[in-house]
């Protein structure tokens, strides 16, 4: 037979080079990477090609709750994948049931539908505000402004953020976007074809910034005075990240009218399988069955081997009380932060976040000499430096620099990875 490609180069002793080369080669180069290839991982460590260790306080951008290669995922999934991987959803399977029961159960009362991506999952919002408002003529979604929800071209439509929406004019109409926590502006933007308010409990590209009580309850009364929908995307602040399963369910402890608040729906995916791909919203009871047969669908989401290991993460999590344990260990992150703040004030201006969804805020690039001549953003430069040092963080715009790691994240590594993020920040000094 003749071949088409030239075979595949043989990667001799995992060098980084090489595992680079195929990339530059055969992947479309639709991200900026960092010079590291990984090649295994333990919990909250990772080994890279040439047999460096590093500290993961990223979890893959909030995705790997219970760190990496868990060994009761893996007999999820060696179980599962004995039993039976897939059946569309032309068909019944007890996972799927047993996932969508599950979550019902931390929310509250509604219905699930299952897909493969927190773009997905949001993608189902839209269409379920868009159902709503259909037969008034109402279509339109107010978003906030440094919001992300996803890469889609309705995602990047919704998201406000200019950044995502370059080169992909003209955008899905139907969305405007307003700023975070100012409830004002949401009721002056408001307009006859409005028909949903969609934000994020904690804004997590955009920099870590926590709603605040006043404007979750004020949006659930606005709404419901304009027969709005209220949706959430818990894809990133989700799944106990905060220290409870949705994040306004934390940022409303304590607060009168905060236990009855509910969204009409929320988005979630990241977390819930723990590495495996899958996506999900919720919806509550009154419209759990706007979608009806025909309306929404997936070939892939819900089958039985991700159900399987989003269900077992569940047992997992509740079993090792690891909402208790982002509690716990996450007051160390953020008061050992709060404490670089103290002592390195003109590097870090301030920390915000809850559980293990944390942000320290850089100075800008001026207010630093050890930038100068530098072409980096803050974040940036930093997160560089925290990976030369054993310690993955991700980038959230150009100040901010985020901590999202496993929700089994010890005390004795978040100490460690504290003692990284100094080192780093006193020469940032």
């Amino acid at each position: 037979m003749k071949e088409i490609l030239p075979p595949l180069p043989p990667i001799r002793r995992n060098e980084f080079e090489t595992v680079q080369a195929l990339f530059q080669q055969y992947v479309v180069p639709s991200y900026r990477r960092f010079d590291v290839a990984f090649t295994r991982g333990a919990g909250s460590e990772l080994w890279d090609v040439h047999g460096k260790r590093y500290l993961d306080f990223g979890g893959g951008i909030a995705v790997c709750c219970l760190g990496h290669s868990h060994p009761e995922v893996t007999e999820a999934l060696v179980q599962q994948s004995q039993r039976l991987v897939h059946v569309s959803n032309l068909y019944y399977h007890e996972p799927q049931g047993r996932l969508a029961q599950a979550l019902v159960k931390l929310i509250g009362p509604g219905k699930v539908f299952f897909a493969n991506s927190g773009g997905e999952a949001n993608e189902g919002l839209y269409k379920l505000a868009r159902r709503f408002g259909h037969e008034e003529g109402r279509f339109e979604i107010l978003t906030a402004l440094n919001s992300f929800h996803g890469r889609t071209l309705a995602g990047i439509a919704a998201t406000g953020q200019d950044k995502v929406k370059q080169g992909f004019e003209p955008m899905v109409a139907g969305f405007r976007h307003v700023p975070f926590n100012d409830l004002a502006a949401v009721r002056d933007a408001l307009s006859p074809a409005t028909v949903a308010v969609l934000i994020e409990g904690i804004q997590g590209e955009g920099g870590i910034t926590p709603a605040t009580p006043e404007y979750l309850l004020g949006l659930r009364r606005l709404c419901d005075e304009k027969k709005l929908l209220l949706l959430m995307d818990g894809v990133q602040c989700g799944h106990f990240r905060t220290g409870r399963f949705q994040s306004f369910q934390r940022l409303l402890e304590g607060v009168p009218g905060g236990e009855k608040f509910l969204p009409d729906a929320i988005s979630m995916a990241k977390s819930l399988g723990g590495g495996f791909p899958i996506g999900a919203f919720w919806v509550r009871a009154p419209y759990a069955d706007l979608l009806g047969p025909g309306t929404h669908a997936t070939t892939y989401g819900g089958t039985p081997l991700a159900c399987a290991v989003a269900g077992r993460i569940l047992e997992i999590i509740e079993r090792d009380k690891l909402a208790d344990n982002a509690r716990a260990v996450g007051e160390i992150l953020k008061n050992g932060l709060e404490g670089l703040a103290a002592r390195y004030p003109t590097v870090v201006t301030r920390v915000r976040g809850l559980g293990l969804m944390l942000g320290f805020e850089l100075a800008p690039k001026e207010q630093l000499p050890a930038l100068a001549g530098s072409d980096t953003t803050p974040a940036l430069e930093c997160v560089n430096r925290l990976h030369a040092a054993g310690l993955l963080t991700v980038p959230a715009g150009a100040q901010v620099v985020r901590l999202l790691p496993a929700l089994n994240l010890t005390s004795r590594e978040a100490t460690e990875g504290l003692q990284i993020i100094e080192t780093v920040v006193s020469g940032l000094a």
